[in-house]
């Protein structure tokens, strides 16, 4: 009878969920860095501006996150949201990922364009997201971006992009590779009337954005540790057949041999950026 009761015991507890599972962290809550490993609150990285507080890594941010830390509070206006990507080359479900991209991300393409102010002064920017089909640029990313360099133009104000993007999209051919001339012209015709452009290359900055107008800023900048570059290490090894450093393609190597002005923590962006800004007006906007 004690046994039997014991028995009966163990098949009642048996049926009680795992005491444990009611402590689970619930998803999302907690953040893992990539680089250093650091388990810290989501919340405070967010704070933090997406920049680890352990290592100082830094984060992919989206479009309206850059919007929030970089320029004046409500002083953001859009443009050219109604512009719709279409498949040129009828790739196989080309359209409906773009759909999707556009309903995880809230916007049109995976660039953000408008005016605003920085510390009151009126600026175009155009900020890059690589949640968005890797950042790529496509017809519509290219036109965005060329628009938004002729309106800095007709304002008379600085124009300044954030880079970050895996290169030409694919599924546009040759249409994308177009937006690397288009783009670089209305820079051109930019600083033909000598207002600002300032380029500042995020993680990742590759392919054909970092060949045309990533690269041609009057003051280029970026992020700590961005891979910045063309081709990958892989082809460049393969091809030169010799082992790169390590480091090669960063935003500290680019800095090292010249091809970058300065790298800048991204909590000091804005007021570097400004101070530029202030110093190469032609006048308050």
């Amino acid at each position: 009878m004690i046994i039997r009761d014991m028995f009966n015991r163990k098949k009642k507890y048996a049926t009680i969920p795992n005491a444990a599972s009611k402590t689970d962290v619930p998803e999302g809550i907690m953040t893992k860095c990539p680089e250093c490993k650091h388990i810290g609150l989501t919340k405070d990285l967010l704070i933090n501006n997406k920049v680890c507080p352990s290592c100082q890594h830094h984060y992919k941010m989206t479009a309206q996150e850059r919007v929030a830390i970089f320029l004046d509070e409500g002083t953001f206006i859009s443009m050219d949201d109604h512009l719709q990507t279409v498949n040129p080359l009828n790739f196989p479900g080309y359209t409906e990922k773009i759909r999707l991209d556009a309903e995880k991300t809230g916007l049109n393409e995976a660039v953000l364009t408008g005016t605003g102010f920085i510390d009151g002064r009126k600026i175009v920017v155009a900020i890059m997201d690589a949640h968005f089909r890797m950042g790529s640029m496509g017809s519509v990313v290219g036109e965005k971006i060329t628009r938004a360099v002729e309106e800095a133009t007709r304002l008379g104000v600085p124009f300044i992009i954030f880079t970050a993007s895996g290169g030409a999209r694919m599924q546009e051919g040759v249409l994308s590779l177009m937006q690397m001339a288009k783009t670089s012209v209305a820079l051109k015709r930019h600083s033909d009337k000598g207002y600002l452009f300032i380029s500042i290359m995020t993680h990742p900055t590759t392919g054909g954005v970092s060949a045309s107008f990533a690269s041609i800023g009057d003051i280029n900048l970026a992020e700590p540790k961005a891979l910045i570059g063309f081709a990958g290490r892989r082809v460049i090894e393969q091809t030169v057949r010799e082992k790169l450093p390590e480091n090669f393609q960063t935003a500290e190597f680019l800095l090292a041999h010249g091809q970058l002005d300065a790298v800048i923590h991204r909590s000091s962006m804005k007021v570097t950026v400004s101070t530029l800004v202030k110093h190469h007006s032609k006048g308050d906007n």
